[in-house]
């Protein structure tokens, strides 16, 4: 509904068109915090911290990456 048409209301209706909208609101209040903020606008998404790796598991990913690119070299050459 835009401005021109909310002017030509009578006060009655606007009164209870802005009742409406406070119960609206306040049930939507409501309704996020029970479900935990999904039904009350975009949620947030928060960061995890990483993980940290081991040498020996950090090595392991690295000769796996060596041998996967020389494969790939290999198989190029041909």
């Amino acid at each position: 509904m835009n401005v021109n048409e909310l002017i030509k209301l009578p006060s009655a209706k606007l009164k209870r068109i802005l009742t409406l909208k406070g119960k609206i609101e306040r049930l939507e209040a409501q309704l996020a915090a029970l479900v935990g903020g999904a039904a009350g606008g975009p949620r947030r998404e928060t960061r995890h911290k990483r993980r940290p790796l081991s040498a020996a598991a950090r090595k392991r990913i690295s000769a796996a990456a060596k041998a996967r690119w020389a494969r790939e070299r290999a198989a190029k050459a041909r």
